[in-house]
């Protein structure tokens, strides 16, 4: 049997698994709940009723939560020399093209978002393989593929994120930090959860919202219910 801490046993006892915990609830819990010495990340995962495997209804999308993620990203713009400047002011971390693809290439995916100009998606189109596992590659739907790097970068870094449901038909983002407080944290979950209910493809039947769990880091699991979301 595996050994189980005292503090994760007290944790457990403090989140009952047969109850549906409202939105309001589940974000002041799950700041209860968290035993790590650092701030950890407070998750939502969302089974959603859809088939992956349908191309219209591969959900994905993007949303700027209000208070942001909690967490700096690291955003990479490949780019021409003649945006390099004004990626670089909007506050990217890595800009460049030819030196960049080499580096991935040989493994290096060491940033959380990568954003591309049309130009150059000739150039890093073979790198799908090592960028698409990671959820890196430069997508024209999450904003990723654009000239404005600048307002994109901008984006990014005040609190931007991507979704994508993956092949259980499930939804895992990041919403903030066990910091944030529960209004907060409530905040930006219902704001991932309208643009999810808005990315609903005409084809999808029965139950949408299936399933919705929050949790932080190593923490245990909090239903969510489902049914006081219109969808």
């Amino acid at each position: 049997m595996a050994f189980i801490p005292k503090k994760r046993k007290a944790v457990n006892g403090k989140v009952d698994a047969n109850k549906v915990y409202s939105l309001k609830d589940a974000s002041t819990l799950v700041k209860e709940i968290n035993t790590t010495k650092f701030d950890a990340s407070v998750d939502l995962h969302i089974r959603l009723g859809v088939d992956p495997k349908k191309a219209d209804q591969a959900i994905r999308g993007t949303v700027t939560l209000p208070h942001g993620t909690g967490k700096t990203k690291k955003v990479l713009v490949l780019c021409g020399p003649d945006l390099e400047a004004a990626a670089k002011g909007a506050g990217a971390d890595f800009v460049g093209l030819d030196e960049f693809v080499q580096k991935i290439e040989g493994g290096w995916t060491d940033v959380d978002v990568i954003i591309a100009t049309p130009a150059v998606m000739p150039k890093i189109g073979r790198l799908g393989k090592i960028l698409g596992p990671r959820n890196l590659m430069p997508n024209p739907k999450t904003g990723t593929v654009t000239n404005d790097v600048a307002g994109a970068v901008n984006e990014v870094k005040g609190g931007k994120i991507a979704f994508k449901v993956d092949k259980a038909g499930i939804i895992h983002a990041s919403i903030g930090r066990v910091s944030f407080s529960p209004e907060k944290i409530a905040e930006n979950s219902q704001e991932l959860i309208n643009a999810i209910i808005k990315a609903k493809p005409s084809t999808a039947k029965g139950t949408y919202l299936k399933g919705l769990t929050m949790a932080s880091t190593m923490s245990p699991g909090i239903t969510v219910d489902t049914k006081s979301f219109v969808h």
